[in-house]
């Protein structure tokens, strides 16, 4: 029966250095690139609230003022669609 003896190689301590430093700065932009991506989409939905909050103001003021009227959104005027 012949005996197997495993060697065993470490890195060199600068090396598992830069390898463990790369590995951690990769993990953090991963966990960045996520946050980013949540912020994305609650950002998307705050938008489509709003959007919908001034669909609802709008049909108010065609009510109101008429669906041929222009509203100057500085001024507050409102004038007829020429």
């Amino acid at each position: 029966m012949s005996k197997t003896i495993e060697l065993t190689t470490k890195l060199e301590e600068q090396e598992l250095k830069t390898i463990q430093e790369l590995n951690a700065h990769y993990s953090k932009l991963k966990l960045a690139l996520g946050e980013l991506k949540l912020n994305e989409v609650d950002i998307i939905e705050k938008v489509k609230e709003v959007k919908a909050l001034f669909v609802v103001e709008e049909k108010k003021l065609v009510e109101k003022y008429g669906a041929d009227s222009v509203i100057n959104l500085q001024t507050g005027e409102v004038t007829k669609k020429e």
